[in-house]
C-alpha cells in the first residue's frame, strides 16, 4: 500500500506525495574527519564500520510516515534529527523537509541496514520546495530534544552545513530519484551526556525567515515476548 503524505509549502500551499521508496544516507557528514571519529566511536561500541563512506540504506517505503506514538521492543532505540529530500513528479520537483530516523541500537551491532529496518522514518509538516532555498541551505538549523518524564532536554543542535547537501545526492544518485523517493541526509552529532533513550522526541528545521518543519512522537515499550 503506498503512503500517501501531505506537506504545508512556506507560503500556504500544499503538496500531496505518494511514497514508493526510502533511502537513508549515512556517515554523511563534511567534515570528513569528525565523520571517521564517529566510525570509530561506534567500531568500539561493536557497531560495524561501512563499506563506503557516506553511505546508502535502501529501506522499506511503508517504513516513512508520521506515526504519534513508536512502539518499540526495547528500551534502547532513538532518534536521529536529518533533513529529507522527498521527490514529486520528477528530477526537478524537489521539497525539503524535517526528518527523524528513529533506529533500534541494539540490532545496530548487528547491521546497520538490519537496525534502519526495525524502525521508522518520520517526516516534518512543512516542507520547503528544493529550487527557492538552495542558495540558504547552510543557514537553516537542525535541532532535536528528548523528553524524559517531565524534562525536555535538547540533544542535537546544529545546521546544514554539516552534512551533505541535497545537491550532492542528486548528482551521486541520479535516476534512482525517481518520484516518491523520499531520501534522509543522515544527522549531526549528540551532545554528549544526554540520554538518547528518551520517552519522546522532538525534531525541528528551521529556515533564516524563522518557518519552522516539525516532527513530535512519543516512543512506546512493548510487552516482552512469550519466549
Amino acid at each position: 500500500m503506498t503512503q500517501i503524505l501531505h506537506f504545508t509549502l512556506p507560503d500556504g500551499g500544499e503538496r500531496e506525495i505518494a511514497v514508493r521508496y526510502a533511502l537513508n544516507a549515512g556517515y554523511a557528514g563534511r567534515d570528513t574527519e569528525q565523520v571517521q571519529h564517529h566510525v570509530d566511536e561506534l567500531a568500539e561500541l561493536g557497531v560495524p564500520a561501512p563499506n563506503r563512506i557516506p553511505t546508502l540504506y535502501p529501506l522499506s517505503a511503508s517504513l516513512v510516515g508520521r506515526p504519534e506514538v513508536v512502539q518499540v521492543a526495547h528500551g534502547k532505540t532513538s532518534g536521529e534529527a536529518e533533513w529529507a529530500l522527498v521527490v514529486g513528479d520528477g528530477p526537478d520537483d524537489l521539497l525539503l523537509t524535517a526528518a527523524c530516523d528513529h533506529t533500534d541500537r541494539a540490532l545496530e551491532v548487528h547491521g546497520v541496514a538490519w537496525s534502519k529496518q526495525s524502525a521508522p522514518d518520520l517526516l516534518g509538516d512543512v516542507a520547503w520546495p528544493l529550487r527557492d532555498i538552495e542558495d540558504e541551505l547552510d543557514d537553516f538549523t537542525l535541532k532535536a530534544w528528548v523528553r524524559h518524564g517531565a524534562e525536555e532536554q535538547l540533544i542535537q543542535d546544529g545546521t546544514l552545513a554539516q552534512l551533505l547537501p541535497p545537491a550532492y545526492w542528486v548528482k551521486e544518485l541520479g535516476d534512482r530519484l525517481r518520484p516518491g523517493t523520499v531520501l534522509l541526509s543522515g544527522t549531526i552529532p549528540m551532545i554528549a551526556g544526554v540520554d538518547q533513550f528518551a520517552d519522546a522526541w522532538r525534531v525541528e528545521l528551521t529556515d533564516p525567515r524563522g518557518v519552522t518543519s516539525k516532527i513530535l512522537y512519543s516512543v512506546e515499550r512493548l510487552a516482552e515476548a512469550w519466549d
